[in-house]
């Protein structure tokens, strides 16, 4: 039987890798995937009601909505300048600092979460102006490199998140108990980042180039005032009770359309464009997630939770090491899978481990979206290696050497948060009971 298990774990992830491997969409991998193991001899029988039932219930969730809500309220807040309001603020707030325009650029990184909430999203959409930046401002290549890439997995850590939506629609946890819990590791790793910056500027004998000017910092705090009201909408509506993380996001929708019409200079078309754009990548988001509920019913008629769970039980049953085992899990899908894909296909057979094992869900999701956002920083197959490469003149090869040192701040952060589970859970459990 053990022999059987294993025959049919090699089928089921060595298909859906080849699959991947060869171009296939994510989506369409895991649904053949899963067809092909239920015509096989080991998979369970064929049939079109076992393949609809999931299609169908596993969107039939009030927590999806969330999606839809925070992809356009990242497309909203970009279309009306509040991406370059906040990077004045940004720069207003901690550019005086040594290696300012670097600070800047992490920072920029954490005010700039809202937007979109994808790692790859900010690497593509900020990367090139933040590397612009500070390479017009005189900084050498492999700091540039080094800052804009690490300060790119801030983003899905700080509320709001997609990566943390699905996780939380997936795990059947809440979602604003999820947001919650990653404010702390978000700003621990900004602050990581920003004190290795200082380090390193100050080894290059690099001097700051501005002056504090708080008066520059309060114009550009009340310019920026909107846009920075929009996190405190979303998280104060999630403590004060007055609606979910899925309505915060109609919410903040919502208020950005009112100060957009007041103050913003986006016209009908353009409008209508954020919308059909949001709802395409609603659309492809929801899909996966679709078939992910396809992927993870036949991987439970498989028994592969229960061959996981007793591999791994096999080797230490302390939460702590299990919990490191699958990081290093993680790490490694990391490298080659996107964020949405690798929580699509691992939490619904990794969380009867998380339960057997006692780790908490909510500490779990942090730790499981933090060890994948730095698997898309590590050669040789991180996806934001390559995003990087088309949006800057560097090397691919140069740029792999460059992120090394940003390795330190991101991995120490991580074993932060998994030996000390309170930097995750204190917040959510003790404001939201």
């Amino acid at each position: 039987m053990v022999n059987e298990l294993y025959v049919i774990g090699i089928l089921f992830l060595g298909v859906l890798l080849l699959l991947y491997a060869i171009g296939v969409p994510v989506a369409i991998a895991m649904g053949a995937t899963s067809v092909i193991v239920m015509l096989s001899p080991y998979g369970p029988a064929f049939s079109l009601e076992t393949i609809a039932n999931p299609l169908l219930f596993g969107l039939n969730t009030f927590s999806l909505l969330a999606i839809p809500f925070y992809l356009l309220l990242g497309r909203l807040m970009n279309r009306m300048g509040f991406t370059e309001e906040l990077f004045d603020f940004a720069n207003a707030l901690v550019g005086w600092l040594r290696g300012g325009i670097a600070q800047v650029n992490v920072v920029a990184s954490m005010l700039f979460s809202g937007m979109s909430g994808l790692a790859v999203a900010d690497a593509s959409g900020l990367g090139r102006v933040e590397f612009t930046a500070m390479q017009n401002y005189g900084y050498d290549e492999d700091l540039s490199i080094g800052v804009t890439g690490s300060s790119s997995i801030i983003g899905p850590i700080i509320p709001p998140s997609v990566p943390v939506i699905i996780y939380g629609v997936l795990a059947e946890e809440s979602i604003g108990a999820l947001f919650l819990a990653g404010i702390v590791p978000g700003v621990m790793l900004g602050v990581a980042i920003m004190c290795l910056v200082y380090v390193i500027v100050r080894l290059r004998g690099m001097e700051p180039t501005d002056q504090l000017d708080v008066r520059r910092i309060g114009s550009t705090f009340v310019k920026a005032l909107p846009a920075l009201l929009i996190p405190i909408i979303i998280i104060g509506g999630i403590l004060g009770g007055f609606f979910t993380a899925t309505e915060a996001g109609a919410v903040a929708v919502i208020y950005t359309l009112v100060v957009g019409s007041i103050w913003g200079d986006m016209t009908l078309p353009q409008f209508y464009g954020e919308i059909r754009d949001s709802t395409i990548e609603t659309f492809a988001l929801t899909f996966i997630i679709a078939i992910a509920a396809l992927y993870g019913l036949v991987a439970l008629r498989l028994q592969l939770p229960q061959l996981l769970v007793e591999a791994i039980t096999a080797l230490t049953e302390d939460p702590t090491m299990i919990l490191l085992l699958l990081v290093v899990l993680l790490l490694i899908v990391g490298t080659f899978m996107e964020t949405i894909a690798a929580i699509t296909i691992l939490v619904p057979v990794l969380m009867p481990v998380i339960s057997i094992a006692g780790i908490d869900p909510i500490h779990f999701g942090i730790v499981m979206i933090l060890t994948l956002m730095i698997g898309l920083l590590t050669p040789p197959f991180g996806i934001i290696l390559f995003v990087l490469d088309k949006v800057t003149p560097v090397a691919l090869d140069d740029i792999m050497v460059y992120v090394v040192p940003f390795y330190i701040p991101l991995v120490a952060v991580l074993l932060l948060i998994i030996f000390f589970p309170d930097l995750v859970t204190y917040i959510p459990y003790e404001l939201m009971n």
